[in-house]
């Protein structure tokens, strides 16, 4: 019998973000895990790059990348690196189980391929993608595992199989990368079964590359003029190009019905993207999705029309005074003495 463990490393984009694997041997915690080391200077600036293998090749290139494997268990483990498929889907990354090949997989290898990393210790291993002279334009998308096995168990012959990995997203064409880009079509307010109020964020990939979602959502003008947020999206969405998906927002229970004034931020690596709605949650399931408008929050624009209207004034203050300093003084006429007539 075989049991398997998979997860690939999500979330908020961090230098030093790891995943982690359970431990397969009872009696000894800790877990296997792996992240990226090397991040491209060009891309220094992206949060995704920080944690996955995020690049646009030409055909032709080559390049290294460094991943550090961890043990934070008591005894030496014994770890296999090698690259596998991985496809987007319904939303989500999915890395392919064991060895299944696609084309950037059979690019793609590590060294040391079977490292054994000791007790408390760490490996640093290099990924090297190296794309044909004959590849096909198109993002491609992958997976670095780094894989245990438990000991062969007495009773049962259960095999343990736990695998962490680290994403790969490559874009192979010439010149500079395809744009990235959404938009966020609509806002939909629910409740779960257990009554728990939820937003769910209609965005379409109308970029070039995949797309990892992160962002916030905040509430503002409900009833009596309150204010709520921001609530955080759930992490894990991943959109292929031309995809639609919903992203998920959940909030605190005692949110009021609405309506409210509902503004969203979301974003994936370095581009972002806003949009609001004005929303009332339905006392359960699913109310009618509303569409969204882009572009600042309503507050921003309050902002500016007082401004404006400051600006006016002050304008119109300043002409007023300005006409009446060029307004010509009248003067009295002067007196004249009358002419004597002498005889």
């Amino acid at each position: 019998m075989l049991v398997t463990g998979l997860l690939l490393g999500t979330g908020t984009a961090s230098a030093a973000a790891n995943a982690h694997s359970a431990s397969t041997d009872e009696g000894n915690p800790g877990s296997i895990g792996v992240r990226l080391v090397d991040v491209p200077f060009d891309a220094r600036d992206d949060p995704r790059a920080r944690i996955y293998i995020v690049d646009h090749l030409a055909p032709g290139t080559v390049i290294k990348r460094r991943i550090e494997v961890t043990n934070t268990t008591v005894s030496p483990r014994r770890v296999a690196l090698y690259a596998a498929a991985a496809t987007v889907s319904d939303g989500a990354f999915l890395g392919s189980a064991a060895r299944t090949p696609n084309e950037l997989s059979t690019w793609t290898t590590v060294s040391p391929s079977n490292p054994e990393v000791p007790a408390g210790g760490k490996v640093t291993a290099t990924v090297t993608i190296a794309v044909p002279d004959d590849a096909a334009p198109g993002e491609q998308y992958g997976v670095v595992w780094a894989e245990t096995r438990s000991s062969p168990k007495d009773v049962g012959g259960v095999l343990e199989v736990s695998r962490v990995g680290v994403r790969l997203y490559v874009a192979v064409g010439p010149g500079n990368p395809p744009a990235a880009d959404f938009t966020i079509d609509s806002l939909t307010a629910q409740r779960a079964p257990d009554g728990e109020p939820m937003v769910l964020a209609t965005v379409h990939n109308t970029g070039g590359r995949a797309l990892d979602m992160s962002g916030v959502l905040e509430l503002t003008s409900g009833p009596g003029g309150l204010s709520a947020g921001p609530f955080p999206a759930v992490l894990g969405v991943t959109l292929g190009v031309g995809d639609t998906e919903p992203v998920t927002i959940v909030l605190d229970e005692q949110i009021p019905a609405g309506p409210w004034d509902a503004q969203i931020t979301l974003r994936s690596g370095l581009v972002e993207r806003s949009a609001e709605a004005t929303i009332t949650f339905p006392d359960a399931g699913s109310a009618a999705p509303v569409m969204t408008t882009s572009g600042p929050p309503m507050w921003l624009y309050a902002v500016f029309a007082g401004l404006l209207a400051i600006l006016l004034a002050l304008a119109t203050r300043f002409i007023k005074r300005r006409r009446r300093s060029s307004e010509p003084v009248k003067l009295a006429p002067r007196h004249r003495p009358h002419a004597i007539a002498h005889p």
